[in-house]
């Protein structure tokens, strides 16, 4: 019996559970059959084209200037267990906690999955 793919990131690692289809990859879970109304706008990725979830830790990769100060988040700098934010306006779509500089949010575009 062939698995259909995740509906929500693509991955085709999906296994069952009972009557729910899960994958390992985003920690989507859905009933075979069941119609998504997911956008490709809800799926986050990083700068190289990894689908983030909650709870990842991530890298920067460029140097960021943070606003309204002189300070700078480094290249190289970890963030650990980021918060989503699908739905921002400002294209800020990473809610976070820096070390050194408090909570923050981030583009996902300037980050890579660690």
């Amino acid at each position: 019996m062939s698995l259909p793919h995740c509906p929500k990131c693509q991955s085709e690692y999906t296994y069952q559970d009972g009557d729910l289809l899960i994958c390992p990859e985003c920690a989507n879970e859905w009933k075979e059959g069941e119609t998504h109304q997911d956008d490709a706008s809800t799926i986050i990725k990083d700068a190289n084209g990894n689908v983030l979830v909650d709870g990842d830790s991530v890298t920067v990769i460029k140097d960021l200037k943070v606003k309204g100060s002189s300070s700078v988040v480094k290249v190289g700098t970890k963030v650990k267990t980021i918060r989503l934010v699908p739905d921002a306006a400002d294209g800020h779509n990473i809610d976070c906690k820096i070390e050194g500089f408090g909570q923050m949010k981030l583009k996902s575009e300037f980050v890579k999955k660690a």
